[in-house]
């Protein structure tokens, strides 16, 4: 494998991880059934802040979600995460598509853990790729290293990766014009109600968290839909947006919320850090 594979391989499981969890979206969502008079959205208003408050104090979830960008990749992952002090936890993300799965098919890692630690997160690779690595079996992304990358989308990805947890998309619809309850389903078996609303940058005036992670992805304009169960928590959510890189589709449904959640920082022997990485194969990301 040439150096710049290598660095390109490295990099490919950062995106993916970020992409997991990224707050951007676009979608079409049925009219209210109740119309969309100012009463109806202050409801629903009240109905979401109560979700963000119950979403959030909940700490933990468990995960599994879809996600597609252009024709670069396509994933799944599956876990639990943690907020209780920073994000923490353990996904499973496999490559299910795209140009990116066949080089990882190629490379023994179509499926690979991710643990997410405060200081930093870390990738485990199969043996073909560690082969790369002189035998080790993780990557090391320290966050603080990661926010220096080039362009903004080390910035990007470092906020992904730290602070996304599921009461941003919350947040998100609460920034909206237009929030709106579009119905009631059954997600998962458990009964819930739909809500959606149109979201732009030059809403976010007050969230500059997400404003930032928008911008630096390249979304200007989109639409939130999430679905809420009978205890105000999360159980869905549907993202789409159209980014530089390609549409990108994406969802998500949460359930076992308060779940134990573990995430072990892997040996230092069998680790090598991404700075390392880039040093050894002669260059930096920009």
């Amino acid at each position: 494998m040439t150096r710049s594979s290598v660095r390109r391989v490295a990099l490919a499981f950062a995106v993916a991880t970020a992409l997991t969890g990224v707050p951007a979206c676009t979608s079409s969502a049925a009219p209210d059934p109740e119309g969309s008079t100012a009463a109806q959205q202050a409801r629903a208003i009240t109905a979401l802040r109560s979700a963000e408050r119950s979403t959030h104090r909940a700490r933990s979830v468990r995960v599994r979600s879809t996600t597609a960008l252009g024709s670069l990749m396509s994933t799944k992952s599956e876990g639990t995460l943690g907020w209780t002090d920073g994000l923490t936890g353990t996904l499973t993300i496999t490559y299910t598509g795209g140009s990116t799965a066949d080089l990882m098919r190629r490379l023994d890692s179509t499926s690979l853990e991710t643990r997410y630690l405060r200081d930093a997160y870390y990738a485990k690779v199969g043996p073909t790729f560690a082969r790369q690595l002189g035998g080790k079996h993780w990557i090391k992304y320290p966050y603080d290293y990661l926010a220096t990358l080039g362009g903004g989308s080390g910035a990007m990805m470092t906020d992904l990766m730290r602070h996304t947890t599921p009461n941003q998309s919350v947040r998100l619809l609460l920034a909206s014009g237009d929030v709106r309850r579009t119905g009631e389903e059954q997600v998962s078996g458990v009964h819930a109600t739909h809500y959606s609303g149109t979201v732009s940058v030059s809403d976010l005036s007050g969230e500059s968290e997400l404003r930032d992670q928008l911008t630096q992805a390249g979304v200007g304009t989109e639409t939130v839909d999430i679905w809420v169960d009978d205890k105000d928590l999360l159980v869905k959510k549907v993202e789409k947006a159209a980014t530089p890189n390609g549409a990108m589709t994406q969802t998500a449904y949460y359930s076992d919320y308060g779940v134990k959640v573990t995430a072990e920082r892997p040996p230092a022997g069998d680790t090598e850090d991404f700075r390392t990485l880039l040093k050894k194969q002669g260059g930096t990301v920009s």
